[in-house]
Formats: structure tokens, sequence, C-alpha cells
């Protein structure tokens, strides 16, 4: 007991100190939480190794931290890390996503999350295979693993990188939901790798239900939550219903194989649509938003640490031509997804900034899931030892320079790029309110002159209507667009006020000319 207490305590003083130099380094939490796991790990292994009178509580600290790494992993994608940190992270991040929100992108995100993991596998594993000459099952099962972006590295980077909403739901929603496809291909190559013909059938087959039933779980589970919250009025017992929601949907969905994280998903955006606007008061959703901002955040923290401990600089250093290789095909795979998927959608629905592309390239995080997923992979007769070694190292590195140098970059590009785009959104806004407004008031002209229909007068409305919903939505910045509303709300209502006033004329004009007949 004494060494749990010591654990959570030097935890909970880790996390503080964290937060603490990211305020004062202005630097992303993650990566100063990332820096202090390397750094305790490597000097308390340091001290271990040298002796000295701080030898054996140096000791004591890397075994601790040993223990706590393997019981995250044990179990890979079913074991405590995936199912006790994951969860909150995702149900936290859903239930901010209105429905408006979601259907926006909804189709985007998840050819994002199937066809661009597909699409990334067999580009991540092409590379490897034949440019890297790695072997062919260790070119695809690490491709596999490492095609999804990390749901809780990116999660916790597009809630600090201040990047337009609906590109930042896009990639949360592709984040959440690409792990399915990924651990559905990843045990098909090792079905095959162990020549297990029938299981590999069954993985096939296995894709339509894990969505589905994950999809209808957290269904489920959701809408009993909400017949009880309407029975309760007690904010804790609120906040203890909603933590039955996550966990419980998660372990029903996962214990009957479908995907745990689909359903918590799911449920997040369930609860936060419907049942916290129609079955709580304001102050109880206020407590439940507030408490799982700090379970959210607390679960962030063991994420990142948890990459920082696994973390052996040594190893990596030896191997950096093979993390290198690995992560240069990681970023060409990311490029062969999203730029085609990104133009396919420009040219038939959206009309997203080229910028986007680029943000959500750049965007593409590896984390501590593809480390744990790496974990499950078993000596066959094509998987060696030191195959399944080869994998662990170069997920590992590729989670550690995605943290340490992608998402620096990330944050210093979406920085400078959008600074840039604001300063380009404002002229180009601007030449598009002027058009507007120039055209409202010929409008006003021909309205006061008589020489224009209703049916003109809607049509017009209806396209200076058009030219300013697709200035709002081209502006990066949440202030720009309400200002394009705030400009476009005095523009109808003058519009509207002129079409009502022309309408009282003719009224008055027809009764006058009643009574002179």
């Amino acid at each position: 007991m004494a060494n749990v207490e010591l654990i959570i305590a030097a935890f909970l003083l880790v996390t503080f100190v964290a937060a603490v130099l990211a305020i004062r380094l202005k630097s992303p939490y993650t990566l100063v939480l990332v820096l202090v796991g390397v750094g305790v790990t490597a000097i308390a292994t340091l001290l271990s190794l040298i002796g000295g009178p701080l030898h054996d509580l140096a000791q004591s600290i890397v075994t601790q931290i040993r223990s706590f790494d393997n019981l995250l992993v044990e179990g890979g994608e079913t074991g405590l890390f995936v199912g006790i940190v994951v969860p909150p992270l995702v149900f936290e991040s859903m239930m901010h996503i209105s429905g408006g929100q979601l259907r926006a992108i909804i189709k985007p995100a998840l050819v994002l999350a199937t066809v661009g993991v597909i699409i990334a596998t067999l580009a991540g594993g092409l590379v490897l295979w034949k440019l890297a000459d790695l072997p062919f099952y260790v070119a695809f099962l690490f491709a596999a693993l490492i095609a999804p972006t990390d749901v809780v590295t990116i999660l916790e980077v597009f809630r600090r990188v201040k990047v337009p909403a609906k590109l930042s739901i896009l990639l949360n929603t592709e984040a959440a939901f690409n792990d399915a496809t990924a651990i559905v291909i990843f045990t098909i190559i090792l079905s095959s790798a162990t020549l297990q013909h029938a299981e590999l059938l069954d993985a096939a087959a296995s894709f339509g239900f894990t969505l589905l039933m994950g999809f209808a779980i957290g269904l489920g589970v959701a809408f009993v939550a909400e017949i009880l919250s309407s029975l309760i009025e007690d904010r804790v017992a609120e906040c203890i219903l909603t933590v039955s929601v996550v966990y419980g949907s998660f372990a029903l969905a996962s214990g009957i194989g479908a995907s745990g994280i689909i359903a918590v998903a799911v449920a997040g955006l369930y609860f936060g649509n419907f049942t916290m606007r129609a079955a709580m008061g304001p102050a109880t959703r206020s407590t439940v938003r507030t408490f799982w901002e700090v379970v959210a955040f607390l679960a962030n923290s063991i994420a990142f640490l948890f990459i920082g401990f696994q973390t052996d600089i040594l190893n990596i250093v030896q191997s950096i031509a093979l993390i290198g290789v690995a992560f240069l095909a990681v970023t060409i795979a990311r490029a062969a997804t999203i730029y085609p998927i990104f133009g396919f959608f420009n040219r038939r629905s959206q009309r997203w900034p080229k910028i986007w592309s680029h943000i959500a390239m750049l965007g593409g995080v590896r984390g501590a899931l593809s480390v744990v997923l790496a974990t499950t992979i078993t000596v066959s007769a094509v998987i060696s030892v030191a195959d399944i070694r080869t994998i662990s190292t170069m997920a590992l590195g590729v989670a550690f320079i995605s943290i340490t140098i992608q998402v620096p970059l990330l944050f210093n590009y979406v920085k400078r790029k959008l600074r840039d785009q604001e300063e380009s959104d404002t002229e180009k806004i601007g030449e598009k309110l002027a058009k507007v407004c120039a055209s409202v008031d010929e409008t006003r002209k021909l309205m006061a002159d008589g020489m224009i229909s209703d049916e003109e007068l809607t049509k017009r409305l209806e396209e200076d209507k058009q030219e300013l919903e697709h200035a709002a939505e081209f502006s990066a910045l949440p202030e720009t667009r309400k200002i394009i509303k705030r400009r476009a709300s005095v523009l109808y209502k003058s519009a509207a006020k002129n079409r009502k006033s022309k309408k009282r004329c003719t009224e008055k004009k027809i009764e006058r000319d009643k009574m002179e007949d």
C-alpha cells in the first residue's frame, strides 16, 4: 500500500511540476510531460548503476516505473491503458461536439478512419518493405499498428492548438474511429503470419460487427443513462452516472468483441447533445463538465508520462537510423492519405482552405496506443523475438519523435500560418462584405423604385447569404466568423425592413385604390 501511495503522490507532484513548467516555458504540456518522464527515468537509471547513497532510492524508482509501465500495457488493446486511460479522453472530447458540427464532417472523418487507414497501411508497409528492406510481415505489422492517429495525443494537441473548430472536430473524430479499422487490419496480418486462415476470414468479416455493435452499444447505454439522469437531481450522483456510462459502454462493447472506443465516442455524443440538455439543470451541467475536464487532464498526464517512462534514450540513439526510416515511412503514408482524401471532398462538397490539409498532415501524431499494440505481437513461424523488438523500437521511437518534434512543429506552424491567414482573411472578407453591401444597396434602390419582384428579391438575398456563409466557412478564426455573422445580421435586418416597408406601401396603395373605386 505504501508503494501505491508513493506512486500516486509522485504522479501528482510530477503533473503539477510539468503544468507549471509548460506555463513558464510556453511549451505544450504534453511535450513537457514526456520530457519529465524521460528525465526521471534516465536519472534514476543512472543513479542505480553508479551506486552511492541514492542507489537504493533510485533502484526503487526504476522498479516502480517498470511496474507502472507493465501494468498499463498488460493485455494490449484490452489492457489497462486502453481500458482506463483512453475512454474518459474520448468521452470528454465528444460530449462537446454538437450534432450539427458532426454532420458537417462525418463523411470525410469516416473515410479517413477507414479508407485512410488502409491506404496508410499499404503505403507505409511498401516503403518499409521495398525501400528499407525490412521483412514483409515486420513492415506491414508495424504499418498497421502505426497507421491510426493516436486518439490520446490528438485530443490533447487539438485542445491546445487554436485551429478552426471544424478541422479540430474532423481530426478528433478520425482519431476516435480509426482504431477499429487498424485493429482489424492488424489482426488480419497477424493471423496470416501464423497461417490461421479461419482467423483471417473471421477478422475480415468482423469489421462491420466491430463498428455497428460499438455504435449500438454506445447509443443504448447513453439512452438508458438519460432516463436515469432524469430521475436524479444530485450533482455528485450525476457525475458517478457518467463514469458508469463511460466504462460501462467500453466494457460491454469490448466484452463482445466490438469497438469500446467507438461505443464511448457515441455515448459522449449522445450525452452532450441530449442528456445534458434535456435531463440536467445548468448547475449540474457545469459540475459534470468541470468533473470531466479534471478527469481528462489526469488521464492525459498518465498517457504522456507513460510514453516518457517507456522511452529509453540510449536505445533510441542506437536505433536512430531505423527509427528515422520508420518515421519517414509514417510521414509518406500520412501524405498519401490526407492529400487525396481532402482533395476528393474539396472537389465534391467541401470548400476547405489549403492550409487545412497541411495542418491535418502535421496533425497525424502517433502516441502510446501504437506502443501498446506492439506488445500484443507474439512469436510465430515468421515473426521472431528480434522482429518483435524491432517493431517495438520503431513504434516507441516514432511516438517519441511525434510528440517531441512533430507537435512543436504543429504548434509553430499553426501559430504562424493562421496569423498570415487572418491577415489574408481580413482582406478577402472585407472585399466580400463590400460586395454584399453594394448588392444590398442596389437592391434597396430597386425596391424603393418598385423595379424588383419578390422572387428577384428572394434570389438576391439568397445569393448574398451564400457569399457570407462562404466567407464565414473560409475564415480560420472564430472571432472572424462572429464578425461576419454580426455584419450579416445587420444586412439581412436592413433588407427585411425594406421588404416589409415595401409590402406595407403596396398594401396601403391597394387600400387607397379600393377607396377611390
